[in-house]
This record gives structure tokens, sequence and C-alpha cells, in this order.
């Protein structure tokens, strides 16, 4: 196989040359044929075999995702394509469009540059499109759009030429009002896909042919030509005349940002660090000669191999032999091997440069998410902000005993590689709990650990994560006395503004306030909180801040290191349920505390601030609070009422309703809660015949009515006594 080898050879030479690379993801809503496009861009690039493209999905090689025929992880690819007699290379992230592995997606998007969001011209935008389009735009990530499955538009829908363009016409309408929406300040207006500059390709992946505005000048054929082509069923001289890699690859070259340009505007986006300091410098300029720095996005469990980690070099080079940092990591690795990615082949070569995307062997501390430097003390870049959070829960037990610690060992190596399953392993109860973004992601892991680690596995039923917080301000300040009753801590606590909460998720905040005290208080002004208020916030855990409020109390500030630990303690569990806290602002007012440095130790502030904290939730109207979910359903008219008493049955609640010829959308939200079990319900009362998909938006209280029993449920699950302790308990 020559022009592969060939290709291979090409790749390593273009690696240097910055003008020369695009780092690109495809992104869109399930379905919608990502992966089949991936496979025809590398088919067309030499890279597999060009009868077996869209058939192969060469990239789904995972032996699970060609079972469900989904994709389930992003896939890496390297090719090489010639744009104006030029080479170059192309570096592919084809990511999946389930809600559930959305934080795939997201990660991919740090490492690529540009994206080409796909869409269907039958079913058009949908809720995931939006979501993909989001999540590039917030990491400054420039999207082009190609429209598919434009065959089935003739061939099925028998839609006339005009009819055609129309559907276009409001199809890149919708995605630029998408794009608009989100776009950055800088970039309003510039990255809008219009047809006429060619940032807009139609065509039919599963057919391999597209076609844009400046391929039909270049090659002669008319939208008409195109029509009558896909009437004929003659696909195959279409795809001949207008390959789809040629017409794709060439707006990619064309309209994406090569790292050289997209690193100046994304580094002081993705990184807090100083811009001009030598490692600032360096990324900014895409240096392959400055310090390295690389950001891990996905780790990839390789049989032979172990973990392989993949990410973007956005500084230096990297190559076997070197011993490298991972921030937040006691100890550095050893690089083992280095890796271009090329379909599911890796090809060793001796480095790899700023600019690239590598998978490397050796880095055993990395998750994905990590921050790999050759200094230790340098800046890490941000954490990855996710649309949503796990809310799903199952308990995880091995069925023989013997498997125990195997177990423990196969579900750290689970969550590395997926970081949007968390772990949870408590060696008290021996309940490991294992959580995701809903029921298919966490069946899809139990199947990999039972299949692909062998371990036999046990899950209860799966149980949803819910938050605690409060409804109304503490009418008065909460005592709190230390074991040794000689300090004393005073507590306020009152629900935090939702544009605070949504703040701290979106990382506009920082979480370590004291190492950007002067960003933090700034921000927080923004926001609208007064300036004293905000000068005195010394403590962030999850979307919950910890302010003192308090003027000239002696050795208070000594003791601050451990107010702040009983704050983050009381976060992570709250006195209702034993459930994580979200949206408290939480007010130190007074204290009183002993001049003897021996009489307020740990032991002593610790437990009094918590229980002030305890206390003052309590009096304050303490709400739980239930994830919810968007749930939208295209349904034939005929069989809307089965699908709306589904929908009823799971207190849910319709926010809008469109028809749309013999088809109604109905775009709703409901608990998560309910809607286990949702999938099979709805085909089972509709005979199949309904498109849905859902996505997780956040938390909102309980219904009052609601909140005792479930308080009880959590409570007795987790071995507590069923009601939760009266503020009289913590008043001592």
């Amino acid at each position: 196989m020559g022009k592969k080898e060939d290709n291979i050879k090409k790749a390593k030479n273009l690696m240097n040359k910055l003008d020369q690379i695009r780092n690109i993801g495809i992104a869109a809503h399930i379905d919608h044929g990502k992966t089949t496009l991936s496979d025809n861009l590398l088919a067309g690039c030499g890279m597999m075999s060009e009868d077996l493209a869209g058939k192969q999905l060469v990239l789904d090689y995972d032996e699970q995702e060609q079972n469900r025929g989904i994709t389930i992880n992003t896939a890496s690819a390297s090719m090489v394509h010639e744009f104006e007699e030029k080479e170059y290379l192309v570096n592919l992230l084809d990511t999946p469009g389930h809600v559930d592995f959305g934080g795939d997606v997201t990660r991919a998007m740090r490492a690529v540059d540009g994206c080409v969001v796909v869409v269907c011209a039958v079913e058009g935008a949908m809720p995931q499109t939006e979501t993909v389009v989001r999540q590039a735009l917030r990491e400054k990530v420039k999207p082009v759009l190609f429209i598919n499955k434009v065959d089935r538009l003739i061939n099925e829908l028998r839609v006339t030429p005009e009819e055609m363009q129309q559907r276009f016409v409001k199809i890149i309408a919708k995605f630029n009002e998408l794009v608009n929406k989100v776009v950055p300040d800088e970039f309003k207006g510039k990255w809008n896909v219009k047809v006429e500059d060619g940032s807009v390709a139609f065509g039919s992946a599963y057919y391999n042919w597209a076609i844009s505005a400046p391929y039909m000048q270049k090659s002669g054929l008319s939208f008409k030509d195109i029509y009558d082509y896909c009437q004929k069923d003659d696909q195959k001289t279409l795809a001949k005349k207008s390959s789809i890699h040629e017409v794709l690859l060439d707006i990619v070259i064309d309209h994406l940002p090569s790292p050289k340009i997209a690193q100046k505007y994304r580094i002081p986006h993705i990184w807090r660090g100083d811009e001009n300091n030598t490692l600032g410098k360096s990324m900014i300029e895409t240096n392959e000669n400055g310090p390295l720095a690389l950001m891990i996005t996905k780790i990839i469990m390789d049989p032979h191999a172990g973990e392989v980690a993949v990410g973007r070099m956005f500084s230096g080079k990297i190559e076997r032999g070197q011993e490298l940092y991972i921030i937040g990591m006691p100890r550095s690795n050893r690089i083992q091997q280095v890796n271009l990615m090329v379909g599911a082949d890796r090809i060793p070569v001796e480095y790899v440069s700023a600019g690239n995307i590598v998978a490397v062997t050796g880095l055993r501390d990395a998750i994905a998410g990590s921050t790999v430097t050759d200094d230790p003390e340098a800046e890490p870049f941000e954490r990855i902000v996710h649309v949503s959070e796990p809310v799903v829960t199952v308990a995880v037990e091995a069925k023989n005993m013997k498997d125990l610690p195997k177990l423990i060992e196969v579900l750290r190596t689970v969550s590395k590689a997926d970081p949007s399953i968390t772990i949870d392993i408590n060696q008290e109860t021996g309940e490991n709990l294992m959580s995701g973004m809903g029921e298919l992601h966490l069946e899809i892991t139990e199947y990999r650990i039972i299949n692909e680690y062998g371990v036999d596995i046990v899950t209860s039923e799966p149980i949803v994560v819910y938050r605690e917080s409060v409804g109304k301000k503490s009418q008065q300040k909460f005592e709190g006395k230390s074991p040794n009753k000689h300090n004393r801590f005073y507590i306020e606590v009152e629900p935090l503004p939702e544009n605070f909460t949504k703040a701290l998720y979106n990382n506009e905040i920082p979480q370590n306030i004291k190492k950007y005290k002067n960003e933090a208080v700034k921000k927080l002004q923004e926001l609208g909180m007064e300036k004293d208020m905000a000068k005195g916030v010394f403590g962030v855990y999850g979307q919950n801040i910890l302010a003192d409020t308090t003027k000239g109390i002696q050795y208070l500030f000594e003791t601050r290191e451990l107010i702040k630990e009983a704050f983050d303690e009381v976060m992570k569990s709250g006195p209702t349920a034993d459930e994580p806290c979200q949206g408290l602002l939480v007010k130190l007012v007074d204290a009183k505390l002993h001049e003897d440095a021996i009489h307020r130790g740990p032991a002593q502030v610790i437990p009094a601030v918590r229980i002030a904290i305890y206390g003052s939730m309590t009096i304050s109207d303490p709400i739980i609070l239930e994830p919810m979910q968007k749930v939208f359903i295209s349904t034939p008219q005929e069989l809307m009422g089965d699908a709306s008493r589904e929908l009823n049955q799971r207190r849910a609640v319709v926010r809008d309703m469109q028809t749309e010829k013999d088809m109604v959308n109905i775009d709703a939200k409901a608990p998560v809660a309910e809607m286990f079990g949702f999938a099979s319900a709805i085909r089972s009362a509709t005979g199949g015949r309904v498109l849905w998909n859902t996505e997780n938006i956040g938390f909102e209280p309980l219904p009052k009515q609601l909140q005792p029993d479930i308080i009880k449920q959590i409570r007795e699950r987790k071995g507590l006594k069923p009601d939760p302790n009266p503020a009289s308990y913590y008043m001592d």
C-alpha cells in the first residue's frame, strides 16, 4: 500500500510547517453522518480503501461502536491534502454526537482550532447541533458547515431544486443565528458561514460526493447537474467529479486557521498564566524551540502499549526518553514512545513539535485534561468546562470477591480514560459508586468493564445525584463553639444569585482565589457584589463562595485556612441529605478567638466552623435541588398523544410545541430521576417511530411536597437516621 507509506512520510515532513497545518474536529448531532464523513476523508487521502469508505467506519474501531453504530470514542487521524499546489497536514478528531458523551466533544475542542459542523439536510439543525456549536465557540474554535444527506432530500422527500435551495437557506440562517448567539465578541460577524465564499458545502457522506461554490467554478458542475445525477441515481459519477474529501479539505484549508494564527487568540483564552513570560510567548508564537506545553485531551487504552495519551502540543517538542511533569502530580513521567495517529494506527516518530496532535505512551499519571510540561512550576491550562456534569450514579460490585482488587484498579483506569465518569471508592463501606452523564453512558462503561477489562460486575439500579442549597437568607447569625469552648464563629448563609453560580460553573471566577485575588475581586464586582464583600471572598468550592465580612478581629487571619477547610468539607456533603451543596454564599460575620495559638488549632476551629455552617443552613429554609434534562421529541401527529402521555407521567413540563407538516416537535424539561427507562417506554408507546434526545441542563429546586420523602430515601440509602438534625442539635 504505497500511498499510505508515502503519506506518512509527507506527514512527518509537514509537521514543522505551521502555515501548512490544520487541526480540526468534526462535530454534529447524533446520526448526522460524522464518522462516515471522516472515513471518506481518510480514504480520499489514501489511508484506507475507497470502496469500503463510509461502510467500514475505520475510526469506529471499538467493537462496541460497530455494534451500536454510534461513535463513542473521539478517534484521531492525520492526513495530507494538496490545495493550490501546496501540501497540507490535516489532523482530524472525530467526536461523538450522543449527549452522554458530550464530555468527549468538549475535550476534543480544546485540541483543535477549527471544526466542521455536520447538519443533516433532512432533519436540519437539532438541539445537539446547538450544543456542539456552543462547545466549539466557547473554546474559540472556528466552525464551517457541511450539509449532509442531500441525496435523501431528492430521492426520498422528492423536493424540487427550488425547495432544496430554500431548505439550505433555512439551515444556514439557523446555523449563523446559533453562531451569533455565542461567538466571542472579537469574531462577531466574522465567523458566519456563507455559500458565496465557500464556507458551506453540501453533499452526501454516504455516497462520497460534496460540492461548494468555489468547487462548482473549478469543476464546471452546476446545481442542476448535481440534482440530475442524484435523480438518475448515478452518484458514483458525481463522487468521481466532485469527491467529498477534495471539497471538504479545500474548505478546511481555505477557511480554518493554522495553529500559528489560532494560538495567538486561543492561548489567552485557555491559559491564565503571564503572556509575557517565556512559556506564554512561546505558546502564542507556537514556538517549537520553546518550553514544552502539551494539553492531554484523551486517554486511549491499548491492550499492548497500555495507556496512550493523545493531546495538542502548544509549545516545544516532545521526544522519546524525555522526563516530563504532569501539573499537580508529585513525580515526573518518562516518555516511552511518540506517535502520529493515522486511523487506528500509531506511527512512531522521532519527535512531534508545537502546533500538532500527538499520541504518547509513558505518561502514567495523565488524565484527560492534564497539562504536561518540562517545568513543574508552570501554570496549567484552564480546566475544561463541560456542558453538563455527571448526574446518574450506580453502585458497582465485583461478582466474585477475588476480583475486588482488580475491580478497583479498573475503575480508576476507567475514570482516567473518561473524566466524565466519576468514581467514588469508599474504603469504609466497601461501596464503589460510578457516576456518569446518563443511563447509556453508564451502560456502555459497564459493558467495557466486563468485556474489555474482563471483570464480572453487578450494578445497582441507577440513582440520581441531588444537590443541597437554601431558599432564603438566615434571619440571624448562627454561633459555632469549638470543643474547648474558647473560640466562637458566627456564620450567615444566603442563596447565591444565579449569575454567580453560572460564572463559577463557566470558570469565569478563578477557583484559586488566593493566587488570582485581583482578577476575582474585579469579576465579582462586575457580577454585582459590593466591593467590601468581594474583597472579603477567600474561598470557592464548586458553585459556592465563602466570604469574610468581619472587621479587625485579632488572630483571625491565622485561622483562615482552617475556616476554608471546614467550608470545603460542608460543601462536599450538606446537613440535609449528605449530598454536595450548590449556590451558597457563606459569610463569616463575627468571631471570638483565644489569644493562645495552641487553643485554636485545627481540632478546635474546623468543628466549630462546620457546626456554624450546618446550623446556619438548617435555619435558612434548606432545599434539595434535582438534576433536570431538556427533552426534545419529534413525533408524527397521530402519535402525539402517546408521546405526551409518556412525558406527563414523568413530571415533565412542555416548554414549546411546533408543527412542521405532519410532524410535531415537542420541547420539554423533566427531572432526570423520572427519566429512567424512558428510552424503552417511548419506543414501545410509539412503535419506535419517534426521534428524541435529551440534554442535561443543570439543577432546579425539587417541588416542596416531594422533599420530605426524597430526603428520607437518600438518608436511608446512605445508612443515616431518616430525619436530618434540627437547628437545636447544632446549638449546644
